[in-house]
């Protein structure tokens, strides 16, 4: 590694229990396995950490991103400045609160979720098995998939303003739309969220789980690096196929490719670079505009 930047040396030197990485590359933090290094990821594990940071970046007048699992994004190539708040190995407790209802933190993967509340017998995430994602991403972007979404059983988010101030919101104040929420873009982290379900059969709940599992391996490239669907779903039709419409299925610049299994998934077929991820979805929403008429809005997040 080159010399240490002062923000390093000083984060080093302020949080000398937290996790820190200097230069990490995001490549190895993101599902794509795309983007260059990154100053600083601090591994946090309590608030107490978590708000220092957010206090030590304004200080420095530093740039903060949250990283969940690294499975809806996109790295830059040349990496970035600043601090990278990772969730991977914090935040990570759950824990049924009421007969129908699951406290998850922001670090718990969405598969965890699902399993944790098949167990308890309750019944309404089946659908976030499959998401390979966290609860924080998940909340931050109200995901879902087959007809769910999590805006139908989230009842409360915890969040961690920029400032370090912890904030309870609950109901409609969590503001969820399509791949929406009163979260998007606001610079702070959720910390974790509650969740209400209702009493199921386990042996339905399963059936439904493999159900849906097998539809994805039937359907889905998830052999292949990618973030997942790259579109959001237009009005009035699906991504996938207007992409398909469009006859861009395998059509590739660089390393990277629309899926030949799944069209409205990039892929990185080995060694793509960000630059030929953004170049294809550039590309894409061109072509789908030329024949369709439709523009395609981008799911996958930049960083």
């Amino acid at each position: 590694m080159t010399d240490m930047t002062d923000f390093q040396r000083f984060l080093r030197e302020k949080f000398p229990k937290t996790i820190l990485y200097f230069e990490e590359p995001l490549a190895r933090h993101t599902s794509f396995r795309i983007g260059g290094p990154c100053e600083v990821m601090a591994l946090p594990g309590t608030e107490e950490e978590l708000s220092g940071l957010f206090q030590a970046a304004r200080e420095w007048g530093a740039e903060v991103c949250v990283l969940g699992a690294g499975t809806n994004v996109l790295a830059r190539d040349e990496g970035r400045r600043g601090l990278v708040i990772s969730t991977r190995d914090g935040f990570s407790e759950i824990s049924q609160i009421s007969p129908v209802e699951i406290r998850a933190g922001s670090g718990v993967s969405m598969a965890r979720l699902a399993n944790f509340a098949a167990r308890l017998g309750l019944t309404g995430l089946e659908f976030a098995q499959g998401i390979p994602g966290t609860v924080g991403g998940g909340l931050y972007m109200n995901a879902g998939a087959y007809g769910g979404e999590l805006k139908d059983w989230a009842v409360r988010t915890d969040y961690m303003t920029p400032e370090g101030q912890i904030k309870a919101y609950r109901g409609e104040e969590q503001g969820f739309s399509y791949r929406k929420s009163a979260f998007s873009d606001r610079g702070g982290m959720i910390l974790g969220g509650e969740f209400r379900l209702m009493p199921g059969d386990p042996k339905l709940i399963e059936e439904k789980m493999a159900e849906l599992a097998n539809r994805r391996r039937a359907s889905q490239p998830l052999d292949m690096p990618s973030a997942g669907s790259t579109f959001k779903r237009p009005e009035g039709g699906y991504a996938a196929a207007l992409i398909d419409q469009a006859g861009l299925k395998g059509f590739r610049i660089g390393g990277a490719a629309v899926s030949e299994k799944h069209a409205g998934f990039v892929v990185n077929l080995g060694g793509a670079m960000a630059k030929d991820v953004l170049a294809l979805i550039e590309e894409i929403q061109k072509r789908v505009f030329e024949t369709s008429g439709i523009r395609l809005e981008p799911e996958v997040r930049m960083i």
